[in-house]
């Protein structure tokens, strides 16, 4: 027999089959505010970051439609080749507007825009201090950049003060990275303490505003602006793929800071810019985001009904705030089962499992948007008492 170098794929394969952890790319069919098809079944929409019904907004479409038409569908290069249309243009300066700051710096996507951030502003001889539940981006950007990482409990500021300040004076620079919005579990990072000890100890801060951007805050700029500290937060990474409902990333901050990233970040420099058609929907949705608040309000409104709901049959919600709403169920075979019987009932659900998760905390994560109306939910929190409790 010939030698097969990926054998051990299939051990690998049986141990995540085992421990129920196994993951399928399903294909889902046409979309609608708040709702999605699949297998000819139309199901209301909880799964997705769509946070604000955008992804399938006609305005939305249109923009991107015109913007294809204008200038092609793929933009066919790096930024600084001749990937960077007006589109882009156009879209990095509103973003700016928007976000208060001097300049925007455009990625492909928002998982680029951290990993091509933080390499481009800390290596080796540096040190990045992270919340124990950042996204993945985060973290992995944290250790490819070649920085020694330094992992803090979530949401502890007086553990990163302490740990900041034996470090005092071992690293050439320091990178404190966080969540602004923590995408598993819908809280809120301490940012006011954060920037404090940032400004103290002279380090850099990063706030990923990734489920913050449309949501949260004055013109919903974020959480560092629901804070009330955004013009003391130096670099601001955002998306363009979840309130926006587009796709891409991007980073706000001064013009010193953008042009560095221009030249420095590789995810940037090294990437064909996202199609200008998705620059073009994500401008119209910025418009229609500063235009019509209602949307925001309307998703946290629902946020609060749905929290006191679940929690009034018995269910374990955790504090949070927005459109994210975690139903801790903790056993893994419990949640798949659960997100079962509720997409039989009509619901998509997201069950989040290991490695998303910590073990013994597997959950429904319920996504929210402003496009899903209260009968809905009423009828949400009836079949998850069903399905998710034991029965007396």
């Amino acid at each position: 027999m010939s030698f097969d170098p990926l054998a051990w794929l299939d051990e690998v394969a049986d141990h995540r089959n085992r421990m129920g952890l196994h993951r399928s790319i399903v294909p889902y069919g046409t979309a609608t505010p708040g709702w999605l098809e699949r297998d000819g079944q139309r199901l209301v929409d909880l799964s997705s970051n769509d946070y604000l019904g955008l992804a399938s907004d006609p305005r939305v479409i249109a923009a991107g439609m015109e913007s294809a038409r204008r200038y092609g569908w793929g933009s066919g290069a790096s930024p600084l080749v001749c990937g960077w249309r007006e589109p882009h243009q156009r879209l990095a300066e509103d973003l700016a507007a928007f976000e208060r700051t001097e300049a925007v710096a455009l990625f492909p996507t928002g998982y680029a825009a951290n990993l091509g951030t933080i390499a481009a502003l800390v290596g080796s001889g540096d040190v990045v201090y992270g919340d124990r539940l950042n996204h993945s981006c985060l973290i992995q950007g944290a250790r490819l950049s070649g920085a020694s990482v330094r992992i803090f409990p979530h949401g502890d500021h007086e553990r990163l003060a302490h740990l900041i300040g034996r470090d005092q004076g071992r690293y050439r620079r320091t990178l404190i990275a966080t969540d602004g919005v923590f995408s598993m579990d819908g809280d809120l990072a301490p940012l006011s303490e954060l920037v404090e000890i940032a400004e103290r100890s002279g380090s850099m801060l990063l706030v990923d505003e990734a489920h913050g951007t449309g949501v949260f805050g004055p013109e919903g700029r974020g959480a560092s602006a629901a804070l009330g500290v955004a013009d003391r937060v130096a670099i601001r990474v955002g998306t363009l793929s979840k309130a926006l409902g587009s796709v891409g990333g991007f980073v706000a901050g001064s013009r010193r800071l953008i042009d560095h990233l221009n030249n420095h970040a590789p995810t940037l420099l090294y990437s064909t810019a996202t199609p200008p058609a998705a620059a073009g929907a994500a401008r119209e949705a910025l418009r229609i985001i500063r235009e019509e608040p209602w949307r925001r309000e309307r998703v946290h409104q629902l946020g609060r009904r749905l929290r006191d709901g679940l929690r009034s049959v018995g269910l374990k919600v955790p504090e949070s705030e927005g459109p994210i709403v975690p139903v801790i169920l903790g056993d893994v075979d419990r949640t798949l089962n659960a997100a079962s019987r509720l997409l039989a009932s009509g619901f998509l659900v997201g069950a989040i499992r290991p490695p998303t998760v910590a073990r013994g905390t597997a959950r429904l994560r319920i996504s929210l948007a402003a496009s899903h109306d209260e009968e809905q939910l009423d009828r949400l929190i009836e079949e998850m008492e069903s399905v998710c409790l034991p029965a007396d």
